[in-house]
């Protein structure tokens, strides 16, 4: 049975029409992608990931998503005519119900091959005919997976950690007792430098706050600032978003890369920055701290060090709930990370949201909450 063409029935949830074509051995030379109205940006963006991969495309637009007689016999008419051979297969995961039923019974009708995507096991299952299940390789990268979505990457960091930074937040966490109050007094610092010089006053000295002094020693011993007196400056603009509570975030991205290998990542990348453009509206920007993908599946991390309280809380959360679902469809999952403790009412509306929670004196174990997360099946 030699395939070169898939016909895809565009949807909301566009990555079981992706995972396929990216899998070398059912990579196909031609798209037919069956869309409707309301999904031509959907096909936009599917076309825009296909062609520079060598793939043609070709659109058939459906009138009525809900008129199956007719769209069976548009399916049936094309098959006929171009595609005698029989050398395409239907995709039959997208779509509306009744866009894959009447394209499935067009096929059925043809005796040619159809096959659907479990969106969950990452596995194509042949309907027609009876073969073995396929378990589709992870190829998706980040760009492409919230492309699909309608979501263009404008910029992403895939550069890797460095091991004087690791060691810093590394002993952040450890001694996560000792430093805590005196980290939010570094957060304030290193706001009050936003400035050309990059520079601050630390009112206090040594003898009064001896673990704020403590604490500026251990950024200055990794390059990130240096006290003079009083006067604290930092290296770059880099520095002082570390000191300004970005180390977590940096923590929580080298622990993701340490886990790549071992929980099967095929993507990850930190301070992502997207760009997306809604039909007739203006531009959206929003920004993920760490994207990650596992078997062909999104995953959002947000990190905190602000203390939240009540509605800020609820506001993260809805933030991030409304970004998973719009960037990582009905498969995406997200955790926050917070160096605060969340109150009850925010870990009962996290929970009633499916989102992960890691937080306060459970960052020491924070690479064990990530691996047991991403091993997690849901």
């Amino acid at each position: 049975m030699t395939i070169t063409t898939h016909l895809i029935l565009i949807s909301a949830q566009p990555i079981p029409n992706l995972t396929p074509i990216f899998d070398d051995v059912l990579k196909p030379k031609k798209v037919v992608m069956l869309v409707s109205h309301d999904m031509q940006e959907r096909s936009n963006a599917l076309e825009s990931i296909f062609k520079p991969r060598g793939i043609s495309v070709e659109r058939c637009l459906i009138e009525d998503p809900w008129n199956a007689d007719s769209i069976r016999d548009q399916v049936e008419d094309l098959l006929i005519t171009q595609y005698p051979d029989g050398d395409i297969a239907l995709n039959a995961t997208g779509g509306t119900k009744l866009m894959s039923i009447a394209a499935y019974e067009a096929f059925r009708s043809c005796q040619f091959p159809v096959f659907y995507v479990h969106p969950e096991h990452d596995r194509l299952i042949w309907l027609s005919p009876k073969l073995p299940d396929v378990d589709l390789s992870d190829r998706l990268k980040l760009e492409d997976y919230l492309m699909a979505y309608g979501s263009p990457v404008d910029k992403l960091d895939r550069t890797g950690v460095k091991e004087p930074i690791r060691e810093l937040t590394q002993q952040l966490l450890t001694d996560f007792d000792r430093y805590a109050n005196e980290l939010g007094t570094l957060n304030y610092l290193a706001l009050k430098a936003d400035n050309f010089q990059l520079t601050s006053e630390i009112e206090a000295g040594p003898q009064s706050r001896p673990l704020l002094w403590e604490l500026l020693e251990l950024f200055e011993v990794a390059g990130l600032c240096k006290a003079d007196g009083h006067n604290l400056r930092f290296t770059d603009e880099n520095a002082r978003f570390t000191a300004n509570g970005g180390w977590l975030e940096i923590h929580t991205y080298a622990l993701c890369l340490n886990l790549k290998k071992a929980c099967g990542i095929q993507d990850v990348a930190c301070n992502i920055n997207l760009i997306r453009q809604p039909a007739g509206r203006s531009v959206v920007k929003n920004e993920i701290d760490i994207g990650l993908i596992k078997a062909n599946r999104l995953h959002l991390i947000e990190c905190k060090t602000q203390q939240f309280k009540g509605d800020k809380t609820a506001d993260v959360l809805y933030k991030m709930d409304s970004l998973r679902d719009l960037m990582g469809g009905l498969q995406g999952r997200a955790m926050l990370v917070s160096f605060n403790p969340l109150d009850k009412a925010s870990q009962a509306r996290a929970k009633e949201l499916n989102i992960q929670l890691c937080c306060q004196t459970e960052l020491r174990n924070l690479q064990q909450h990530l691996q047991t997360w991403l091993t997690n099946k849901r």
